[in-house]
């Protein structure tokens, strides 16, 4: 679903005509933000399952 959902704004950030393209500039940069939002949510919720896993791993070694 969120994939869909970032394929539909990046189809139409791509279908912007060339008198828009501050507009579109901007767009991206909020894409691209809203991006690292998520990419930095998921590594606070899943760091912590990550690195006991990887201590697991090391401890059996």
């Amino acid at each position: 679903m969120a994939a869909a959902i970032l394929m539909n704004m990046l189809a139409a950030l791509v279908g912007a005509g060339r008198d828009e393209e501050g507009q579109t500039m901007a767009e991206y940069g909020l894409l691209l933000a809203g991006i690292a939002i998520v990419v930095m949510a998921v590594v606070l919720v899943l760091g912590p399952a990550i690195a006991a896993t990887f201590q697991q791993v090391v401890d059996s070694l």
